[in-house]
């Protein structure tokens, strides 16, 4: 493997290129060697390994200690990859200087960002870790630490008002100084206006092919996951000898624009 150690700078570049950016979540350090080998550019730690590794109903459960522990197992598997780990629900919800010392922990234990969920009230935080060295994605939409106030999982940003406050906390946390946005679960008009309107990658889970980038859960997309899939989610096992083989696949057709097919995935 060839590739040089991935950065901030150069996702940046990747990005004014026009090249799509590929992400999976990965928890342990075999898969961060199979993913990182394959080229995926970025490993998120998502806290759905609440409900992937543990079962959970919800991510809620995930704690910070959790997180960092999954980080650390990462993060000795990877050499190149971009890794990111989600700040867990209760994790930076009392203000500023929690949000700053979860973020501490996270980073220590081998995170090169972190990523917090929701818009309007987490813009001062994304502030506040940026200014101390703290790189940040964001994450809009279908937002999973609040999914019981959103009602369930349901497509976000429906209606002209839901979809102009998604794009206001867009440009607000772009603004505050996120290097980037997940968008989760909208309609993909909505997340291609997002995409135009901003300077930064935006990372798509859900929400059509317009996205400067792709994110799928690993199990989701190996099809280890039991049981009915997103609408979004595309099984890239099927008639691939490998892990690795199915991984490469899913980089060369999000890098083609071939992934995600908006007729079958997107809203």
């Amino acid at each position: 493997m060839d590739r040089k150690p991935l950065t901030l700078h150069r996702l940046r570049e990747l990005h004014a290129a026009g090249e799509k950016l590929t992400m999976l979540t990965c928890y342990d350090a075999a898969f961060a060697q199979v993913l990182d080998a394959a080229g995926v550019e970025m490993l998120l730690i998502g806290d759905s390994l609440g409900m992937v590794l543990q079962g959970q109903p919800s991510t809620l459960p995930a704690t910070l200690e959790e997180m960092a522990y999954h980080t650390r197992c990462v993060a000795r598997g990877n050499r190149t990859a971009w890794v990111i780990a989600d700040l867990p629900f209760g994790s930076y919800h009392e203000g500023e200087a929690q949000a700053v010392r979860s973020a501490v922990a996270l980073m220590q234990a081998g995170a090169h960002m972190v990523k917090l969920e929701g818009g309007g009230w987490t813009a001062p935080l994304v502030r506040a870790l940026v200014d101390r060295g703290i790189p940040v994605c964001a994450h809009l939409g279908l937002t999973p630490q609040a999914v019981h106030a959103l009602g369930g999982w349901r497509v976000q940003g429906r209606s002209g008002e839901a979809a102009a406050t998604l794009k206001r906390h867009a440009r607000e946390l772009a603004e505050a100084g996120a290097a980037m946005v997940v968008l989760e679960l909208m309609p993909s008009e909505l997340a291609r206006e997002i995409t135009q309107a901003l300077p930064i990658p935006t990372i798509g889970i859900g929400a059509g092919p317009g996205c400067s980038g792709q994110v799928l859960v690993l199990h989701d997309m190996l099809d280890i996951t039991r049981g009915k899939k997103p609408r979004f989610v595309r099984n890239f096992m099927e008639g691939a000898p490998s892990v690795e083989a199915a991984v490469r696949d899913y980089v060369r057709e999000v890098k083609a624009g071939r992934f995600p097919d908006d007729a079958l995935h997107g809203y």
